[in-house]
């Protein structure tokens, strides 16, 4: 694996660990009233998205690996782009059913060579 895929992977990685740390023993209604919670999630999210989109070019194959990533480089670009018509019941409910998956995955793909 090319070093530059393997800091695509670390940023999504350390992102990823970031939005579990700060949404731990949070409920939504903790998270929908707190903004600069939903502003640290929303922006971690972004970071994997970017990461995610430069690896895809990079190395089209590895992100194929991660369950769903056109899905997640698209929300990364609802974030950014159409950040006035976020839903923070779709952002709580991708943390806490599609984040689990995605920090396993990378982990997983981390550990190779």
């Amino acid at each position: 694996m090319e070093i530059e895929a393997k800091k695509y992977l670390y940023d999504m990685h350390q992102a990823a660990e970031r939005i579990a740390e700060f949404t731990k023993d949070r409920t939504f209604a903790e998270y929908e009233q707190d903004v600069l919670l939903r502003s640290a999630v929303e922006r971690q999210f972004q970071i994997i998205g970017d990461a995610l989109g430069r690896l895809a070019r990079l190395d089209p194959s590895l992100a194929e690996r991660i369950t769903d990533y056109r899905r997640i480089i698209a929300f990364r670009n609802i974030l950014v782009h159409g950040y006035a018509e976020v839903d923070h019941r779709i952002v709580w409910d991708i943390v806490q059913s599609k984040l689990p998956t995605l920090r396993r995955e990378v982990a997983l793909l981390l550990q190779d060579p």
